[in-house]
């Protein structure tokens, strides 16, 4: 039951993730899945709590010898960022998201862009489309009980047994205090290419240059609904906050195109720049609100691998970015009042 309680939980945190392209699921029904008959109109489906960032790309000496995308040599480029919760409900605790991400939109000199979105954890809950379509229904309350069928999320587990791994990284892993100071990962893989014609295939990661600090379980029971937000505009009064973007390089027989797996520690990690945040604007009125953070738009060097999940991510993003744009531009979303945890 304990399994059953986390998953469902959970759900909503990794909605954005979705999609597929299989015979009978597609990214429509996905979304649908997603959103379980309780949208809110103007506001993204997962994540749909958060803040517009702005800041700085500066790479680092060693960026060039990864990619010949531009961002690797420009000596600074402008991020139009969002920090955000998991989950869909955009007027939910802070304290009782497990999932925290970040999304970046970077803009060179030349016209290219650069869009990547990361989160807390640090492998995907499934590998496929397909599994996390069965996570999702698995996950759904029952109409008689209010709470999942643990007879289908028995069965859910069976078959997609890397969600057991998954969990037990929820379960354990401590909470940060701070948006400033968690971990933000890039589950899927891509590919690199340099100016030498040199391809790897990589991850990357962001880590934070504000040392970690646990959330204890009291703290999260007595935290005030908006404390990430309050917690990181404090931080940001008192200077810049920052992060390595450390690129991983894998080694030949790593799977690149699952998600669910991690690749070993001991493989090559270059830091290939600084993300730097200066400021931050309420996401109904600041520039991040109308912005698809679609991971497969990439500059010249880069490139996305075959992950199943990547693809599908984009094909999400898209029909619930559609769905949104079409509800703010008709009106069907509530007006902005700019109160704490209510901006879309």
């Amino acid at each position: 039951m304990g399994i059953v309680a986390l998953l469902a939980a959970l759900a909503g945190a990794f909605a954005w993730v979705g999609g597929g392209f299989g015979a009978r699921l597609t990214a429509q029904q996905m979304t649908n899945t997603i959103e379980a008959g309780k949208p809110h109109p103007g506001f993204r489906r997962a994540h749909a709590k958060g803040v517009c960032v702005a800041g700085s790309f500066t790479p680092s000496a060693q960026a060039p010898q990864l990619s010949r995308a531009r961002v690797f040599t420009q000596a600074n480029t402008p991020i139009l960022g969002r920090l955000s919760i998991g989950g869909g409900d955009p007027h939910g605790a802070d304290a009782k998201a497990r999932v925290r991400s970040v999304a970046l939109l970077l803009k060179t000199d030349d016209g290219q862009q650069w869009r990547t979105a990361m989160n807390s954890f640090p492998f995907f809950v499934v590998a496929t489309p397909e599994g996390f379509q069965a996570q999702n229904l698995a996950s759904a309350p029952d109409p008689a009980t209010g709470k999942p069928d643990p007879a289908r999320m028995a069965a859910f587990l069976d078959q997609y047994p890397e969600a057991k791994k998954f969990m037990a990284w929820a379960k354990s892993a401590p909470w940060s205090n701070s948006w400033a100071n968690t971990r933000f990962n890039g589950v899927n893989s891509f590919w690199f290419t340099n100016a030498a014609g040199e391809r790897h295939a990589v991850r990357w990661s962001l880590r934070p240059q504000a040392p970690f600090e646990e959330l204890s379980a009291g703290q999260r029971a007595q935290a005030d609904a908006d404390f990430l937000s309050e917690e990181f505009n404090t931080r940001l009064a008192r200077g810049p906050v920052k992060w390595d973007l450390v690129v991983t390089q894998a080694r030949e027989g790593d799977p690149i195109d699952d998600p669910s797996q991690p690749w070993p520690a001991d493989r090559t990690q270059v830091v290939a720049g600084t993300v730097t945040f200066t400021g931050t604007t309420p996401q109904d009125s600041g520039a991040c609100r109308d912005i698809n953070y679609d991971p497969t738009v990439l500059p010249d060097g880069m490139a996305p691998s075959k992950d199943p999940i990547l693809a599908a991510r984009a094909a999400v993003y898209s029909v619930s970015f559609n769905r949104r744009m079409h509800e703010i531009g008709t009106g069907q979303a509530p007006a902005a009042t700019g109160a704490k945890g209510e901006t879309r």
